[in-house]
């Protein structure tokens, strides 16, 4: 069981901690998860420049050597875990205000947990607002607005034409 600070979860603790650090680096956090596949767990930490530039290897090996020593210091987790540090890459997935309000007016993707009354559980769409946790985009078919809670994801459709 992970170990955090009161009112915390792992992941908003990890943040709290490495924050800070990314953004010094001149880094805009874009995301943290506590993930677990087969037996392993991974803490991933997905960064972004804030100047908008192309992510690399070195930036990305720069950052995961300091916030490693402040998490190790920290010991938010109890079990194992690999930490990745690296960039949320093309059609990243969309998870806070921030991001939202970063791509308005950007072609998303979603895929709702259950189909909504006309039977649909994907949408893509230009992005037309974010607000409370309710997201609307323009479809080809009109104007669809859902709660986000109620998606397996909304993601950027940023990699459609690359081939």
């Amino acid at each position: 069981m992970a170990k955090a600070k009161s009112g915390q979860n792992t992941v908003q603790h990890v943040e709290t901690l490495v924050r800070p650090v990314i953004e010094q680096m001149g880094l805009t956090l874009w995301d943290v998860r506590f993930e677990k596949e087969g037996p392993d767990w991974y803490l991933r930490v997905f960064i972004d420049p804030a100047d908008g530039s192309m992510l690399d290897m070195n930036t990305c090996e720069a950052a995961s050597r300091a916030i490693d020593p402040i998490i190790e210091a920290a010991d938010p987790i109890d079990q194992g875990y690999f930490l990745e540090v690296g960039s949320p890459g093309l059609g990243r997935r969309m998870t806070r205000p921030e991001h939202f309000e970063k791509y308005m007016g950007e072609k998303i993707a979603a895929r709702l947990i259950r189909p909504d009354e006309t039977g649909n559980r994907e949408y893509a769409g230009i992005l037309k607002s974010f607000e409370g946790q309710t997201v609307t985009i323009e479809t080809e078919n009109g104007t669809v607005s859902f709660d986000l809670s109620a998606t397996s994801f909304v993601k950027l459709c940023d990699d459609e034409n690359l081939f």
